[in-house]
C-alpha cells in the first residue's frame, strides 16, 4: 500500500500541511500549477503582540497566468530578507524554542536562489528534516504523466505514475473530488481533517492556523510529533 499527497509549495505552511507529509509514503509538490496571488505560495502569518501578521517574501512582476516554478523573488529580497528576520526575531524572540527554531528559519531566508519553487522547496526540506519527517517529495513536473489534464483526472495520473494505492486530501477537497472516480482507477480516496491544535502563545488568547514557524517557536519536536498523531482523523 503506497500512500501520496499532492500540494502546492507554500511557505513556512501551518501544521496541518506537515501532519499531511507525515502521514503519507511520497509527498508530491506542485511546481508547474499556476500561481496564486493573495495565497500561501509566498507568504504565511505569524504572532505579532498577540496577533497574527503577514510575512510575506515579495516576487518579481511577472505575468499571472505564469507556474509557480516560472515566478522569480524581488530584487530588493536581498534586504526585505533582513526585514523578515528582524521582524521574526522581534516578535518570537522570548519563546520558549527561540535561539534552535530562529536558526532554523535563517537558514531557509538567507538561501541564495531566487526561483520562487527552488526556495520553497528547500524551505521546506528543511523544516522537514527539524521535523523528523523522513517522507521524502516528488516534483510534480519531473513526473511522467500528461500535464495538460486537470483537477482530479491530473491527481489520478500521478498516484497511476507513482503505484499509489491511496490518495490523502485536505478536507476541503471533498467538493473537488469523487471517490467513484478515484476508485475506478483501483486508488482508495481519504480526506484528513486537523483537529484542534492548541498551544500556549506567551500565555495570550490563542491564535490559530499560524505558520509552522509559530509552533516550533512554543513546541518542542516530541510535542509536535504528537500533535501529527493526536489531532489528525481520517475519513
Amino acid at each position: 500500500m503506497l500512500k501520496i499527497a499532492i500540494m502546492q509549495p507554500y511557505f513556512f505552511p501551518y501544521i496541518g500541511y506537515f501532519q499531511l507529509m507525515n502521514a503519507v509514503d511520497t509527498f508530491v509538490i506542485y511546481d508547474n500549477i499556476q500561481y496564486t496571488k493573495k495565497g500561501w505560495i509566498n507568504r504565511n502569518r505569524i504572532l505579532a503582540n498577540g496577533k497574527d501578521e503577514y510575512l510575506s517574501v515579495p516576487l518579481k512582476k511577472d505575468p499571472y497566468y505564469l507556474c509557480v516554478k516560472d515566478r522569480f523573488l524581488a530584487d530588493t529580497w536581498s534586504s526585505d530578507r533582513k526585514h523578515a528576520l528582524n521582524k521574526i526575531a522581534g516578535c518570537y524572540r522570548k519563546a520558549p524554542h527561540f535561539r534552535a527554531v530562529y536558526a532554523v528559519v535563517e537558514q531557509c531566508l538567507i538561501y541564495e536562489e531566487h526561483n520562487l519553487f527552488g526556495f520553497i522547496l528547500n524551505s521546506l526540506n528543511i523544516v522537514k528534516d527539524y521535523l523528523n519527517i523522513t517522507t521524502p517529495f516528488a516534483v510534480s513536473s519531473t513526473i511522467n504523466i500528461d500535464h495538460d489534464l486537470k483537477g482530479e483526472y491530473k491527481v489520478i495520473e500521478i498516484c497511476k505514475a507513482l503505484g499509489a494505492t491511496n490518495y490523502l486530501n485536505p478536507i476541503g477537497g471533498v467538493k473537488l473530488y469523487k471517490r467513484e472516480e478515484f476508485e475506478e482507477a483501483g486508488i482508495q480516496l481519504n480526506f484528513i481533517k486537523v483537529g484542534n491544535v492548541q498551544y500556549s502563545q506567551f500565555n495570550n488568547e490563542f491564535v490559530p492556523f499560524l505558520s509552522i514557524i509559530d509552533v516550533m517557536m512554543f513546541n518542542d519536536k516530541e510535542n509536535i510529533r504528537d500533535f501529527f498523531t493526536l489531532n489528525f482523523t481520517m475519513e
